[in-house]
């Protein structure tokens, strides 16, 4: 199945560029549709938008941001090094 999600320049460039491999979203109604082995087309919110084609080959839902952070290397979900310390559930 093939899913469509939008992303911030930032996020779009970290996913494009495989410095962030997990993608972080609330476990709303639309996310729970996800299964392993879907796509998702992310498009990048700027003013060129580009498309990247990603698989999923894992879920990983948790109660919690403050759980999900324990748990998740942060440098893999978009944070730089400088900014792990600070990096908090309430981002």
């Amino acid at each position: 199945m093939l899913h469509t999600m939008f992303l911030n320049e930032k996020p779009f460039d970290q996913i494009k560029n495989k410095s962030k491999t997990f993608e972080l979203r609330l476990y709303d109604e639309k996310r729970r549709a996800l299964n392993i082995g879907d796509l998702i087309e992310f498009t990048s919110h700027s003013d060129d938008p580009q498309i990247i084609l990603c698989k999923i080959i894992a879920l990983h839902v948790f109660d919690s941001f403050k759980a999900l952070y324990a748990a998740l290397p942060l440098n893999k979900c978009g944070y730089a090094e400088d900014e792990q310390l600070t990096a908090s559930p309430n981002d």
